[in-house]
């Protein structure tokens, strides 16, 4: 099994006869999903997606992929083929079409409307080019077929990528839930057919391949979901994410046969449940769906509301339901029904909703005492049916941390897969396939670009290292007046404190500390402004660990008497 090597250099230039890979985003993380195909001079690129921040990134909207080695190669780019319509696969799209506006976007009915309800926000108008599963379509030297997968957002497509040097499958994200609600299923005749013709290299989702078994069908959340609607003696709130269609259609379906009217609140959640009704993925029963002013008509047993924040995010109705920061006020006998999955890094925000909802008098429903949701993702009995079935001949895992990576690779290599030739792989590692093998030949950058409001790549690392100093350690202004002549205080310095503990005397036993690096300065004969800044930030910081255990950020300014 081929792992990524820390000293990897630049990739040589790639070969004639050669397909290169390489993801921007998606491996080591889930999120940001990006890979860029090359072959014969032009490059075909899969997903671009963004990644959410943690709390160590403070300030920061999102993640975005590098796009610094395809930077000055957008005229090569021959077409953006996008799997699904969720963020960490659609989102990056509007920064990528900033640099180069008139790349061909491909995609399936439902992914290109909300990746073009996006776009209006951005004021792009994309060039489109709608596809479906079974069309076969060119874009340079690149054919792509489209295949049928299920997942937790309708009309998701996995994509056959033919080229000269070979035929790549990439499932995207997928699961194999044989009774999916549009009947429409993971295609694995397709899968087959292509296995037939011989898979050279097989991109696989490995986002649950740690988990045994095979993920649940989405049907089987019916009796819970149902249940609760049945004995809810007021109200129900349910929050799932604003793109997940089929678990929205059973809680439209499960609300209409109790009788139920709903609402939809929050703005993604109203936006993107528009668009799936209009396209005909939504099937909303007559005079079910009324608007949140109407609600307040209705007696509370027969109120359902469909909001996001399924997640914690603070901003999201459910949150601000849950710190009673919204104008729909939770009470005793409500009852919150948490669809959806506990993302990792989220437990705690979610755990305090549902601790804050609970406190209001609501009965909070979650996974974790109902079954109320199940994955979107291929569970390890999933994958290693299609290992099976596809039987390629070499293996590339992608979307996941690398845990998953691991894992995944391990089952590939238990079906009889070569060792050899299963490549896990890192954001920025080069994977060149050349007659028939697939290796690792080098790597590019693939660091994180932060998107701070307006500006895109402008946070850099080190100044979140300084906000997340400013939020743990506090900052410290000094102001000094500096006699010309002498180089000593002409008086007192002023202190001005943010977030480090302070009261009257907490400066006085730096203030010889000062002078006494002043005095240094003056016998070095140093006078210029600046350098005696640096030397008074550090005698700062130095007094501040010693006396405090505390490293606030030092502001030094300096005037001349």
């Amino acid at each position: 099994m081929s792992h990524p090597h820390p000293e990897l250099k630049a990739a040589p230039p790639l070969n004639k006869r050669g397909l290169r890979i390489v993801a921007l985003g998606g491996l080591g993380e889930i999120g940001r999903n990006m890979t860029v195909f090359e072959h014969a001079g032009k490059l075909l690129i899969v997903d671009c997606g963004v990644l959410f921040p943690e709390e160590t990134q403070p300030g920061v909207d999102v993640i975005l992929p590098d796009f610094t080695s395809i930077r000055d190669r957008l005229d090569d780019v021959a077409a953006i083929v996008l799997t699904h319509g969720h963020e960490d696969h659609i989102g990056g799209v509007p920064y990528l079409l900033r640099e180069r506006s008139d790349i061909p976007v491909i995609g399936s009915k439902l992914t290109l409307a909300f990746l073009e309800a996006k776009l209006k926000e951005h004021g792009i108008r994309p060039r489109t080019v709608r596809v479906r599963e079974g069309d076969r379509r060119g874009f340079g030297p690149f054919e792509c077929e489209f295949v049928a997968v299920n997942h937790s957002i309708p009309d998701s497509l996995a994509v056959a990528i033919r080229t000269s040097a070979g035929l790549v499958l990439h499932t995207g994200d997928f699961k194999m839930d044989q009774f999916p609600l549009d009947d429409r299923i993971t295609d694995l005749r397709a899968f087959a057919r292509l296995g037939e013709e011989g898979v050279d290299l097989f991109l696989t989702d490995s986002t649950n391949a740690e988990v045994p078994g095979f993920t649940t069908s989405e049907r089987e959340l019916n009796p819970a979901i149902e249940q609760v609607m049945r004995t809810a003696p007021r109200r129900v709130i349910v929050s799932s994410f604003a793109s997940h269609v089929h678990r929205i259609q059973q809680v439209l379906d499960a609300a209409h046969q109790h009788g139920r009217k709903v609402a939809f609140v929050g703005r993604s959640m109203v936006r993107n449940m528009g668009i799936a009704r209009d396209l005909g993925y939504l099937k909303v029963p007559a005079n079910l769906v009324v608007n949140v002013k109407e609600l307040e008509n209705l007696p509370d047993h027969k109120v359902t509301l469909v909001c996001t924040g399924s997640q914690g995010e603070p901003m999201a109705a459910l949150s601000r339901m849950a710190n009673r920061d919204h104008q729909i006020r939770i009470g005793k006998g409500d009852t919150v029904l948490l669809a959806s999955s506990l993302i990792p890094g989220n437990e705690s925000a979610i755990y305090r909703v549902i601790n804050g909802l609970t406190r209001w008098g609501a009965n909070v429903v979650h996974k974790g005492n109902a079954k109320v949701h199940v994955s979107g993702h291929a569970s390890a009995g999933e994958l290693v049916y299609c290992y099976n079935i596809v039987k390629p001949r070499n293996v590339m895992p992608v979307h996941g941390e690398f845990k998953h990576l691991k894992a995944n690779a391990d089952l590939a290599i238990r079906t009889g897969v070569d060792p050899d030739r299963v490549v896990i792989a890192e954001d920025g590692v080069v994977v060149d396939l050349l007659d028939g093998r697939a290796k690792i030949t080098g790597k590019v950058p693939a660091g994180y670009v932060y998107v701070d409001g307006m500006e895109v790549g402008g946070a850099t690392e080190a100044s979140l290292k300084d906000r997340r100093t400013l939020a743990e350690e506090g900052v410290v202004t000094v102001v000094a007046i500096v006699d010309a002549d002498t180089g000593a205080l002409a008086e007192a310095p002023d202190f001005l404190a943010r977030g480090f503990v302070h009261d009257e005397t907490t400066f006085e036993s730096v203030v010889p500390v000062i002078e006494k690096a002043l005095a240094n300065a003056a016998q070095e004969g140093v006078g210029d402004a600046h350098q005696l800044e640096q030397l008074i930030a550090r005698a700062v910081a130095n007094w501040a660990f010693r006396t405090y255990r505390r490293r606030p950020l030092i502001i030094p300014v300096i005037i001349d008497a």
